[in-house]
């Protein structure tokens, strides 16, 4: 169900909102290696997110 993606999609651009800002905060502070290390974490996540959008898309237009 389209629905179902869209959750997961949702859910995973969260926890790269969240991986950004963790990122972002060790940057801050100096902690390159953390920082590099959430960004990647973000990266991914944005990555799965966009797949399930994909999927979520393709589902929609199945269902018209």
């Amino acid at each position: 169900m389209a629905k179902d993606e869209h959750n997961k999609a949702a859910e995973h651009h969260d926890n790269a909102a969240k991986a950004h800002r963790s990122a972002a905060e060790h940057h801050g502070k100096g902690d390159h290696a953390k920082g590099k290390e959430h960004a990647a974490s973000a990266k991914q996540h944005s990555q799965t997110a966009n797949q399930h959008t994909d999927q979520a898309h393709s589902k929609s237009q199945q269902q018209k």
